[in-house]
């Protein structure tokens, strides 16, 4: 996954659980684009101040989805999703006993998740 879209994932899973001050910033960083020296001068830190924020940040949120793994499980029932949906497509094209078989067993992994 790239990095960027990781961070966005685990911030839109656990960002709440950040303080504030650690929030603005890392929404500038990582949806905002901002540079280090731009946020540095915004909120009257230094720039190797923001740096160590935002590694921080994400070392906070990455340590939230080892043990709770929301975003792990949302992938997870996203693809399944998505395999359910072809499997109804190919069904309403075939009639196949099989395919319905199929979706009511991903049926039940998401409603186990």
């Amino acid at each position: 996954m790239e990095k960027i879209v990781e961070q966005g994932l685990l911030y839109d899973f656990y960002g709440e659980l950040l303080t504030e001050h650690q929030r603005q910033v890392y929404e500038d960083v990582v949806f905002n684009d901002m540079s280090l020296s731009e946020i540095a001068e915004e909120q009257g830190i230094s720039r190797q101040g923001v740096h160590d924020l935002v590694k921080r940040c994400d070392k906070i949120l990455s340590g939230y989805e080892e043990k709770l793994k929301l975003v792990q499980k949302f992938n997870q029932t996203r693809k399944m999703v998505e395999e359910i949906k072809e499997l109804a497509g190919a069904y309403k094209e075939s009639k196949e006993e099989a395919l319905i078989d199929r979706i009511e067993a991903l049926s039940e992994k998401i409603g186990q998740l």
